[in-house]
């Protein structure tokens, strides 16, 4: 992709230097209610790579649009030196103003691309981003949260051997690096299958804030802007555990579940967990480490269903 100063969006030049706020056309609701997506051009005065940063997939995970807002309020893209960045601090508009991870069709965002103008709701919102945003972008960073109650602690999911996206990994320094496959018909896919490398970083519970995720994040977006060019200064490595692989425990059974071990917890196979209740006081099942490993994600739901999700573990890391 060429690099030049300034941006073209939309047929409409954002001139160097300078930034605009454009808003894409959706479709609308039942009520007639427009839906867009506010997106936020900056441009540096110099050439340079075009960044995107993107957060709200889900519109229920919250803390990653909080880590854009944030971000945005305090002016951090304002001042680049080189290159262009996108902001979309909410891609699923729906999805955020009621609570909700889906569309109103109940379709995934982020199993619905590349979309179509003439499909669903989620596959028009895919559309818009793989046709007016991607062809423009050279990399990009996509924020999420945990999902259902789940939270997850600070990491970067990264697409096995795509060493673009490793070494953006790397340069965000948040304290967790997992290689995860492609899924079908995501962002990260479309994206991989026109050379964009693109992270995603997981933190914090679906309609919960959390400050420490948020300034893990906003730490790790500017030390990826400092590595690529986009401001001054220097990023010192950060320690970081490299994972390959992650398993899911899950309830043997149903009841209360309280959990005694947390992410961010380094367990060994066998280890005690928490435990699940019997809400009427006659039995209780322990959960145990299936494995040695590092625990990413914890499930915060009192009452479970044998086979629910209770502890997302990281394993063989690379050292």
């Amino acid at each position: 992709m060429s690099r030049k100063a300034g941006l073209t969006i939309l047929g409409k030049d954002v001139a160097p230097g300078s930034s605009e706020i454009f808003d894409l056309d959706v479709g609308q609701l039942p009520s007639a209610t427009k839906l867009f997506l506010k997106t936020h051009i900056f441009c540096g005065p110099e050439p340079g790579p075009t960044m995107l940063i993107l957060a709200g997939m889900h519109g229920d995970e919250i803390n990653g649009i909080e880590i854009i807002r944030k971000s945005l309020e305090l002016g951090v893209f304002e001042q680049i030196k080189a290159g262009n960045i996108i902001v979309i601090p909410v891609l699923n508009i729906y999805g955020f103003i009621n609570f909700s991870r889906h569309v109103p069709d109940g379709k995934d965002v982020n199993r619905s691309f590349p979309g179509t103008s003439r499909g669903s709701v989620a596959s028009r919102v895919a559309h818009i981003l793989s046709k007016n945003v991607l062809p423009l972008v050279d990399f990009g960073m996509d924020f999420h949260t945990g999902g259902d109650n789940r939270f997850n602690y600070p990491q970067i999911r990264y697409s096995t051997s795509d060493e673009h996206a490793h070494q953006l990994a790397q340069q965000f320094g948040a304290p967790v690096i997992i290689e995860k496959a492609l899924i079908p018909k995501s962002l990260r896919k479309i994206a991989r299958d026109g050379k964009i490398p693109i992270i995603v970083f997981e933190g914090g519970e679906s309609l919960r804030l959390n400050g420490f995720i948020i300034d893990n994040a906003m730490r790790g977006i500017r030390r990826v802007m400092i590595a690529n060019g986009y401001l001054d200064g220097e990023i010192s490595p950060v320690p970081a555990r490299h994972f390959k692989r992650t398993s899911w425990i899950r309830a043997t059974s149903s009841g209360i579940f309280i959990w005694s071990q947390k992410s961010g917890t380094t367990v060994v196979k066998g280890e005690p967990l928490g435990k699940i209740h019997n809400p009427h006081g006659t039995e209780s099942v322990s959960v145990t480490a299936t494995r040695p490993g590092f625990i990413i994600g914890h499930n915060n739901t009192p009452v479970v269903n044998k086979g629910d999700a209770l502890f997302h573990l990281a394993y063989a890391e690379v050292e």
